[in-house]
């Protein structure tokens, strides 16, 4: 796993969170990574993970009407 640094400015006025999990949540908004790669970046659970991302604004359902279409095939 690749290791990085954020040296995050003290005057900056960011709300206070794990940069990690906000990270994470931000790649798995972004298709970048699963919702397992994304808890293991964030170094926490599957199910903790997918609790936290209302918190980060990012939504675990798919927008994609193709999901949709492919959910309803198989429901």
């Amino acid at each position: 796993m690749k290791s990085i640094v954020l040296n995050i400015p003290s005057k900056a006025n960011l709300p206070s969170f794990d940069y990690s999990v906000y990270l994470a949540a931000k790649l798995y908004e972004d298709e970048l990574l699963s919702a397992g790669q994304a808890s293991a970046l964030a170094n926490i659970s599957k199910r903790v993970f997918i609790e936290l991302m209302g918190r980060y604004g990012v939504s675990v359902f798919s927008t994609k009407v193709e999901d949709l279409l492919e959910d309803i095939a198989y429901a």
